[in-house]
């Protein structure tokens, strides 16, 4: 094996292809087989952490709906704080991220709808945020490359690149919604013009996923439907599912009712004295076989197994994800880096070369519908953006493609549900994916529109250089935001709209003025042509850089102390005990001490045998 050296000077072990070199300089017979065999092996390892990568990822979504699930429930519960279009749109968001599963907490808004506690309308935004609030796993997967900062600034920059597109898909299409309704009249004449017929959505990467994680977990998701649509039963039950094969026995029995009104049809309703009958079915449910996974017997709180199973899928997706950028530098590199390359991130010949871009959407399509993730499949593509074999404007339509991807299954999954509410239920999946379509109008097809490229750029570099930054934007845009509309719109749309329009608009002023400062700075007063007329905290990421390196260091330095202190304090009360000891021993091994303590013992026995011959 060699050793490469990082941008950090840090050594990494890499294997590397056994290469026996006769005398001409070429690899014999056994050189090709050996390197062919090392060859197989790396990708066999790559097959296996990326299986447990993608394992590990239904566990961390598990292990979210074990944390959060019932609180999602309770969340979807509150109609009147869902009517308010901009508060259904944080709750998309911070659903999904409880449960870190745009499919989990989009068929939580179908089965609302179709108990009918939710209209298509006030769905409409919930679905955009879950668009938003998925895009948040791949973004956390680009932290853990943040050793070294040329991948990190390509990392982060692919993986925002998604964040950029739903940010800005929202900011254009919720407004034209609530004005104009254009989603829900759309695939409401959709939905009229066809006749649909229910089916069931197919399982593909799962059928290879599900016996391992389901021998781990198996959660009733369900119970957060239940809760979500009103049901108190549910609220009681545990979101771990512990018997896998039930008896359902439906009985037509006599059953007592207040009163003649209360009976199923008035032909099999009948009064005896002060007691009205009726026959209804009466289902009771019987447990056959228990499941088989690893916490099906264990007597903890779903909260505290959701924390272990947190901790275990995250330390497991880090760990396949270093090996996984690690066995691809190994393998990627040389001339094979360049042709893999040269593949992925060149344009079809003029004048095609623009097919290149939708033909990469139906790619990330058609792998989202295969993985049956969008979180999956980015996040697997970020690490390959991040050691450069994926270009960012090749990661791009990826990415768009996968939120296309990620919505035909939705669509089919919606196409099992039963026929009275398959038209409500079709029609949210179809919301779902013309929100995406539109998005991908707005902002790929001319090559000025593709913002979010040049946002996540600019974004990567600021992140390289300051990577706290990072920290800070997740935190910023996926909780701290959220939460502060929710909060706004729970004290109603007049304190919304009081504090949120001059923030609002004191953004966009930013945003103007910085643009005609690099691009029409004439335009501008000479104050406003640069903002050095601010305090340099006020406009620089640098003071607040050298703030998180002192504080770091404090911190570093606090710990170093106190272990320092902890450790004399340790070694002082040893030295004590050794000294204490050894006085101890010096004491009753002194020689002179001990002659001493004989004579006095001496004196005594004289002392009593006189008082006995006294006596």
């Amino acid at each position: 094996s060699t050793v490469e050296k990082t941008s950090d000077n840090k050594s990494i072990y890499l294997l590397e292809s056994i290469e026996v070199v006769n005398n001409n300089g070429s690899l014999d017979t056994r050189g090709k087989v050996l390197r062919v065999l090392v060859s197989v092996g790396k990708f066999i390892l790559l097959l296996g952490f990326l299986y447990m990568f993608i394992c590990s990822l239904d566990i961390l979504s598990s292990a979210f709906q074990l944390v959060g699930g019932k609180a999602a429930g309770d969340i979807f519960q509150d109609n009147s704080v869902l009517a308010n279009p901009l508060a259904g749109l944080v709750i998309g968001v911070l659903v999904t991220l409880l449960v870190q599963s745009s499919s989990t907490s989009s068929s939580i808004v179908v089965s609302m709808v179709s108990s009918g506690l939710l209209t298509v309308q006030l769905a409409v935004p919930i679905i955009m945020g879950t668009n938003i609030g998925t895009s948040v796993t791949n973004t956390l997967v680009a932290m853990t490359q943040a050793g070294d900062r040329r991948t990190f600034r390509r990392a982060f920059a692919g993986a925002t690149v998604h964040d950029f597109f739903n940010w800005l898909s929202v900011l254009v299409l919720l407004p034209l919604e609530v004005a104009s309704g254009y989603l829900y009249e759309v695939t409401k004449l959709i939905i009229d013009s066809f006749n649909i017929q229910s089916g069931e959505a197919p399982e593909l990467l799962n059928v290879i996923t599900d016996p391992l994680t389901e021998s781990i977990i198996q959660l009733d998701e369900s119970v957060i439907s239940g809760i979500a649509i009103g049901d108190p039963e549910a609220r009681n039950k545990s979101l771990i599912k512990k018997w896998c094969h039930t008896f359902t026995n439906t009985t037509l029995m006599n059953v007592t009712v207040p009163g003649p009104e209360n009976c199923t049809s008035p032909s099999l309703c009948w009064v005896d004295g002060n007691y009205t009958f009726t026959l209804k079915n009466i289902s009771e449910t019987y447990n056959i076989q228990k499941c088989k996974h690893a916490f099906v017997n264990v007597n903890l709180p779903d909260l505290a197994i959701g924390l272990i199973l947190l901790a275990l899928s995250l330390l497991v997706l880090c760990s396949c994800l270093v090996l996984i950028v690690k066995l691809l530098n190994s393998m990627l590199k040389g001339q094979v880096a360049a042709v893999i390359k040269k593949i992925l991130n060149t344009d079809f010949p003029f004048p095609f070369g623009w097919v290149t871009g939708y033909i990469a959407i139906l790619v990330g399509a058609g792998m989202t519908f295969i993985v049956q993730s969008s979180s999956v499949f980015t996040s697997a593509i970020t690490p390959l953006v991040g050691i450069g074999v994926i270009s960012i404007e090749r990661a791009y339509p990826l990415s768009l493609g996968s939120n296309i991807g990620t919505t035909t299954t939705a669509i089919l999954a919606a196409m099992a549900s039963p026929g009275d509410t398959l038209a409500d239920a079709l029609q949210i999946a179809l919301v779902h994916f013309l929100f995406n379509i539109s998005g991908i109008l707005l902002w790929y097809p001319i090559p000025f529109t593709r913002i979010p490229i040049r946002l996540a750029k600019g974004l990567g570099d600021i992140t390289a250089s300051y990577r706290w930054f990072a920290a800070v934007y997740i935190i910023c845009c996926f909780f701290i935001l959220p939460l502060l509309v929710f909060s706004l719109s729970l004290a109603g749309w007049q304190v919304l709209v009081g504090v949120g329009a001059p923030l609002v608009l004191m953004v966009i002023i930013i945003i103007v003025i910085n643009v005609l400062q690099k691009r029409r700075p004439g335009c501008l007063p000479a104050a406003l042509r640069s903002w050095d007329f601010l305090p340099l905290w006020a406009h620089s990421l640098a003071p607040w850089d050298k703030v998180v390196a002192v504080m770091t260091a404090k911190c570093c330095c606090c710990c170093k102390c106190c272990q320092v202190a902890a450790d004399n304090q340790e070694h002082g009360e040893k030295e004590s005990v050794e000294q204490n000891k050894k006085a101890h021993t010096e004491v009753y091994d002194n020689p002179a001490m001990s002659a001493e303590k004989e004579v006095e013992n001496e004196i005594k026995i004289e002392l009593k045998i006189l008082k006995m011959t006294r006596l």
